[in-house]
């Protein structure tokens, strides 16, 4: 018996120690309708899942129809959670702002008009809330836009799932009117801008 414990404890020290892998990560970002922000950043490297819902408001008013009131503090918004080894927060953020949303317009987005429909990033941790900072002020210092940047930027405190039909609305509605004119111009400015982050 001590024979085989030893030669088992001698051959677990000849294997490859195994190693963990990094923890995924997650931040909430809201840029107008959620249909298209969940089709931007799900084909992105490192990306391990995109959920569309909503976040700034509490339980009770999570709900498409109330949130759609404007009154709620609510955004529609989608959840992100990536692995920081294969896709970097900087990353996210070019994609978030330079192809996702117009992050000048205030309360709106595109035919989108009130306050769910806000440019908000809900960090998860003080790191995230530097760099989206330091993000902002390098491109108003860099006029890549013409107004100014509206994007707010708040802690995450809670996020809640939409309903199960507003999941992967466009791959489930190609051909609706709306997927057509307004977010699917954004998957091919995705794929002209960042071909390198697009999963083959």
């Amino acid at each position: 018996m001590k024979r085989a414990l030893a030669l088992i404890f001698g051959l677990s020290l000849l294997l490859p120690a195994t190693v963990s892998a990094a923890p995924l990560q997650h931040v909430v970002l809201a840029g107008g309708c959620f249909w298209g922000m969940q089709a931007v950043f799900e084909p992105l490297k490192g990306v391990a899942k995109v959920v569309a819902g909503y976040s700034g408001g509490n339980a009770l008013t999570a709900h498409y129809d109330i949130v759609s009131t404007g009154l709620t503090g609510h955004a529609e918004s989608v959840e992100v959670t990536y692995d920081p080894t294969r896709i970097s927060f900087k990353q996210l953020l070019d994609v978030y702002f330079l192809v996702a949303h117009d992050p000048t317009e205030l309360n709106r987005q595109g035919p989108d008009d009130g306050t769910q429909y806000r440019s908000e990033i809900f960090y998860a941790t003080p790191a995230q809330r530097d760099e989206a900072q330091t993000y902002i002020r390098h491109l108003t210092s860099a006029k890549v836009y013409a107004g100014p940047i509206v994007t707010k930027i708040e802690p995450l405190r809670a996020f809640y799932p939409a309903e199960a039909y507003h999941q992967d609305f466009m791959a489930h509605n190609p051909d609706n009117p709306y997927i057509v004119y307004n977010d699917k111009p954004k998957l091919a400015a995705l794929r002209h801008r960042f071909p390198h982050l697009i999963r083959n």
